[in-house]
């Protein structure tokens, strides 16, 4: 079974929303990286119990992904967090080397400060 890398990501947002079994199941096979028949043996099931507990797992993950959107929302906030950082040193260096404005240096320090928390999420 090949490992779809986005599901620990996925887990990080909605595994308080899967059972416990099935929350264990994904963390062993996709953090721990054991294989199935490793989870099945420690858990005293099939391999297959095991491989089907996992599949409706990770359908849940991306239903709920795709009815909620917080980890493609979180993506973007990011990405976004990164380029208002990007920007704010453009006009930081420009500050610097023309005017150096007390005020565009102030706000630069701000806007630096709100963009890391949010990115920091």
């Amino acid at each position: 079974m090949p490992k779809n890398l986005e599901i620990p990501f996925l887990l990080d947002f909605y595994g308080e929303m899967l059972t416990k079994k099935q929350h264990d199941f994904l963390e062993y096979y996709y953090e721990e990286d054991l294989s199935l028949s490793e989870i099945a043996e420690n858990e005293g099931i099939t391999r297959q119990g095991v491989r089907d507990s996992i599949k409706r797992a990770e359908t849940q993950l991306f239903d709920m992904e795709k009815r909620l959107g917080l980890a493609r929302r979180f993506t973007e906030l990011k990405k976004g967090a990164d380029e208002i950082l990007e920007c704010a040193e453009i006009i930081n260096e420009y500050n610097l080397n023309h005017s150096l404005s007390r005020e565009i240096n102030d706000s630069v320090a701000r806007i630096k400060t709100i963009a890391s928390f949010l990115k920091e999420g």
